[in-house]
């Protein structure tokens, strides 16, 4: 096989482990296909946790010993420990087949590299790093619990091009188009929770659920962060604590709020999390490690301003989702869409590394993991609500 078909095949595998976006956690999604002769033979993919691996599935769906010279493409590194579905290495080895193709390395690192070195000595031939990035990017959830023992924490924005999110009046409603909007929904989809501010539910009062064409509505779980329990005063409750999922919803608030309050919600199903805390703020780097003994592996932060913002002040945003419309405003009084730090010098700056950039209709998305520079300085007044 040359690069180029090694490259056919691994998409095609790709194609596959995203037919289970969002449905693995607290596993990865995986793709695998077999090759025979330059044709595809059969396939499979990790469909839910507990399930059986892709290569078991591919493998399994043959219904007969691979064809000799037979060559397996799967996105992540076959496991070689017994697990509760079997190794796939052990799998692999007993069909006989000559060759195997790997997208990304096992992101644990005790077990990254050892599957490659199983298949080997059993006298496979193993091809790695095959479309390794895209392989990787299939996995952002899975592969930041697996190596720091904590959720990934994204943040999304959508803007104008001169960085506004909304007019002197406060008209948001649309900046970006439809198809930016759908692929918003296709990443609420992989997430396993969303969050929020008091302000943006009291404001948009948003249902915060994956609505996709041809797809049940789906919600993940749904954090209002809202350390003085504000969105809870108004009789005209939000949404989010009286729909069909309100169960789902999570309002993380700290002692200020109010017990009172707190049994109000509790009373409506919906679950409170509270934290100690010197002012109304959310301490977020506690609210990872909650989530963390919670076993949520991952958190979009949805909004508004202030609650991302304040994110990025304290070092809580792992990964950035930036959407932009070919829209100017040229308005300094329009609404902005970050604040709340102070760069007098580029090296100051936050960045993006690992790039992933796609256009959706007009607009253009930009995501890629946030890099911070050694020292930020913070405007504290600037946060001074809950």
């Amino acid at each position: 096989m040359s690069e180029a078909d090694d490259a056919h095949f691994m998409a095609r595998a790709i194609g596959l482990a995203k037919r289970a976006w969002g449905a693995t956690h607290p596993n990865p999604m995986v793709g695998c296909v077999l090759v025979e002769n330059g044709e595809v033979s059969s396939g499979g993919y990790h469909e839910k946790d507990g399930g059986p691996h892709a290569e078991r599935a591919a493998l399994s769906s043959l219904m007969r010993n691979p064809r000799p010279g037979a060559t397996l493409y799967v996105t992540l590194e076959p496991c070689s420990t017994p697990g509760r579905t079997g190794a796939c290495t052990d799998a692999i080895i007993a069909s006989g087949i000559h060759r195997v193709v790997v997208g990304a390395t096992d992101p644990n690192p005790a077990h990254a590299g050892r599957g490659f070195e199983v298949l080997r000595k059993a006298g496979i031939e193993v091809t790695t790093g095959v479309l390794a990035e895209d392989c990787a990017d299939l996995n952002l959830i899975f592969n930041q619990v697996i190596t720091t023992g904590g959720p990934l924490i994204a943040a999304k924005v959508a803007t104008t091009i001169d960085g506004r999110i909304a007019t002197r009046s406060g008209d948001s409603q649309w900046i970006t188009g439809e198809e930016a909007r759908t692929d918003v929904h296709r990443w609420r989809r992989l997430f396993p929770a969303i969050g929020v501010g008091a302000g943006t539910v009291m404001t948009d009062n948003p249902r915060l659920t994956a609505r996709l064409p041809d797809e049940p509505e789906w919600c993940p779980v749904r954090f209002v962060f809202d350390g003085r329990l504000r969105s809870v005063v108004d009789h005209r409750l939000p949404k989010v604590y009286s729909d069909e999922f309100a169960s789902r919803t999570i309002v993380v608030t700290t002692q200020h709020g109010g017990l009172g309050y707190v049994r109000k919600l509790k009373a409506m199903g919906v679950g409170v999390w509270v934290f100690e805390a010197p002012s109304g703020r959310v301490p977020l780097e506690v609210f990872r490690a909650r989530c963390a003994a919670e076993k949520i592996g991952g958190v979009l932060l949805e909004g508004g301003a202030q609650l991302v913002s304040r994110a990025l002040a304290e070092r809580q945003v792992d990964y950035f989702f930036a959407y932009q419309a070919p829209v100017l405003f040229a308005d300094d009084k329009a609404k902005a869409v970050l604040s709340g730090l102070r760069t007098d010098k580029l090296p100051q700056a936050l960045r993006l590394a690992d790039l992933r950039r796609t256009t959706l209709g007009d607009d253009g998305l930009v995501r890629g993991r946030v890099v911070y520079p050694p020292k930020l300085q913070v405007d504290e007044t600037l946060f001074s609500l809950g």
